[in-house]
């Protein structure tokens, strides 16, 4: 896979949209005006949160969505920390250092256009999908999203991912789509898929490859192992392959689910 320059910048926060208690939506343009460099779906940034003694290394978080007309990156982040928290407070204005883009992200599938792929996202994990899921379009295939969640509440950005494509959603009390987990979902009976891409909790995306794979679709995953460098020096985020332990900040977060160990 091609690599790509990789970049330290300052950006300006332009809006801190709070989606949930529990989530805020960052959307940040570059601060020396200058255009966003290219990024690819299913990369990820390394966030520097100032001001604070408990972080001192930077925040990986996935990107959610580039907005070429506006220079917009925006960031979906969780808050379930100290560095997470700060990053929820910042303002319009505030400018904040990241180092951009890491990883590797999803494959475009060498498929006729009009193909129909499903995007399956859990919780946080399905950031990344509405990025990918409007690449997709742009190049002409059919993005099927399937996103799950505890509760309606938790089911984020649901407006943006119908713009693009039919979405379907599973809540574990049922108080949005249908109840249970997205293996549940009827769409996966009605409907044949060329490709499933998928992040999530590891549990969901394992139920998901156990299910591509009886099924005998291709599926990519988007890791989430808990990463503190996002170069591969430190070696936090090895994982297992069957060609040995990798980095998955390096040689992912995206793979095929061929290339990993999982007993599915």
């Amino acid at each position: 896979m091609r690599q790509m320059k990789k970049h330290l910048m300052d950006m300006k926060v332009v809006e801190n949209v709070r989606l949930h208690p529990e989530y805020c939506l960052l959307k940040l343009t570059s601060g020396s005006g200058d255009k966003l460099p290219e990024m690819i779906p299913g990369q990820f940034v390394q966030v520097r949160v100032d001001d604070s003694p408990q972080t001192f290394l930077r925040r990986p978080i996935s990107i959610n969505y580039v907005d070429r007309e506006a220079n917009e990156l925006w960031l979906l982040i969780r808050i379930i920390g100290e560095g997470t928290r700060r990053m929820s407070e910042y303002r319009p204005g505030d400018t904040i250092n990241l180092m951009l883009p890491l990883g590797n992200g999803f494959s475009v599938p060498q498929l006729p256009p009009g193909s129909s792929l499903l995007l399956i996202g859990g919780g946080v994990g399905a950031a990344p999908m509405l990025f990918w899921g409007d690449m997709l379009k742009t190049l002409g295939f059919k993005p099927v999203f399937l996103l799950g969640a505890r509760s309606k509440a938790d089911i984020l950005q649901f407006a943006e991912f119908e713009k693009i494509g039919k979405t379907c959603i599973t809540t574990e009390d049922g108080s949005m789509g249908e109840k249970g987990f997205v293996t549940h979902h009827s769409i996966l009976k009605e409907e044949r898929f060329e490709r499933i891409y998928t992040c999530g909790p590891k549990p969901m995306m394992m139920a998901v490859a156990k299910y591509a794979k009886m099924s005998g679709i291709s599926c990519e995953v988007s890791l989430e192992n808990r990463m503190a460098c996002g170069i591969g020096a430190c070696l936090c985020c090895v994982e297992p392959t069957v060609k040995g332990n990798v980095c998955v900040c390096t040689e992912g977060p995206v793979f095929n689910i061929n290339q990993l160990t999982w007993r599915i």
